[in-house]
């Protein structure tokens, strides 16, 4: 697992998620943990080293 920071496309704070390095390209939906409002992640590791990550509001 590795721990990412990051802020909230919602209420800016930042927050931490644990990825999971195992699964190569990612994309799910959790809740920030401040404000509650939900987020869409997308992530990419290659060889278990972050390459990518973005995190946008669904009210796009």
């Amino acid at each position: 697992m590795f721990e990412h920071f990051f802020q909230c496309p919602y209420c800016w704070e930042e927050i931490s998620m644990l990825l999971d390095t195992s699964v190569a390209n990612q994309t799910y939906v959790e809740d920030c943990e401040v404000c509650c409002n939900p987020i869409e992640l997308t992530v990419w590791f290659e060889e278990q080293e972050l390459q990518g990550f973005q995190a946008v509001s669904l009210e796009q």
